[in-house]
């Protein structure tokens, strides 16, 4: 058993944190808003009052929040992380941040004599809810391989990337592919609509296909059923699409796609959708945005 920090209680984070703790491990729990983290609590997991109450008690602590500069305040604050864990501690970060802030970490990790793995995800909450996340690992090998055990716990396509600020640059690499996916989900669905076609049935005869991608086979479903509840905000995925233009724009590498996927949102996020899930993008496809 081993004494694992989990600071975030999200959409995921409950999840993740939930299998932690299903699997027998001492599991310690602070989000913003401690309603979150009751169900856990319930379950057995410790309540801690600040990231630094976190760090005090684990020697594995993990982190899924929602911005980079949140990442930064849970690491770098007063109250963060760094200044209050023990010698040797591990930190594995979730959240998608940008490569930069990842080298940060880590070199202010080993400043500490602590250690850090930038982590991503991709899965949503469905990839969440049934431990099936795909998780992409940047940081030094010997300490990833440390952590294989407690991050099979929690996904089923755990792959070392490389050093520091691998893991995000492969995150972008997976929201560059699902930005340019999205809009071709909504247009063949508006199109079917547009035809007069049976949506459900079309779905049924093209997710088994060439055109068969993630989003066509979970979201697709919910926006025929007019579900747009969140799996992955919005405004989380247009902050992820930002952090990968500019680090394309930084590398010299074109990205038409995901420049007008990123227009796309923001036109959702102006008529108030930044909560929804990004299967809303249907939406705007078949014109039911408000505002």
């Amino acid at each position: 058993m081993t004494a694992i920090g989990f600071i975030g209680i999200g959409v995921m984070g409950k999840s993740m944190a939930g299998h932690l703790l299903a699997a027998g491990h001492d599991v310690h729990v602070y989000t913003r808003t401690k309603e979150k983290a009751l169900d856990l609590v319930g379950k057995g997991a410790v309540w801690e009052e600040s990231p630094a109450h976190v760090a005090k008690k684990a020697t594995v602590v993990m982190t899924m929040v929602g911005y980079p500069h949140d990442v930064e305040e849970v690491y770098m604050g007063e109250e963060g992380l760094f200044a209050h864990a023990i010698e040797g501690t591990i930190f594995i970060d979730f959240t998608t941040s940008t490569p930069s802030l990842a080298k940060t970490l880590y070199e202010e990790a080993k400043i500490h004599s602590m250690h850090t793995l930038d982590a991503p995800v991709s899965g949503g909450d469905i990839g969440a809810r049934d431990a099936r996340l795909a998780i992409m690992v940047g940081g030094d090998e010997e300490v990833y391989e440390k952590c294989v055990p407690l991050l099979q716990l929690l996904g089923t396509n755990v792959i070392y990337q490389g050093a520091a600020g691998a893991g995000q640059h492969t995150k972008m690499c997976n929201q560059i592919a699902i930005a340019s996916n999205m809009l071709g989900v909504c247009e063949a669905l508006a199109y079917a609509k547009g035809a007069g076609l049976d949506e459900e049935k079309v779905l049924q005869s093209i997710s088994t296909g060439a055109a068969g991608s993630w989003s066509l086979s979970n979201l697709a479903p919910r926006m025929l059923q007019d579900d747009f509840d969140p799996g992955f905000y919005i405004k989380h995925f247009v902050k992820d699409m930002g952090i990968a233009r500019s680090e394309a724009e930084g590398m010299g590498v074109s990205a038409p796609g995901l420049d007008l996927a990123y227009k796309l949102y923001e036109l959702l996020i102006e008529k108030g959708e930044e909560n929804s899930g990004t299967q809303a993008l249907y939406k705007y496809y078949t014109n039911k945005l408000e505002g």
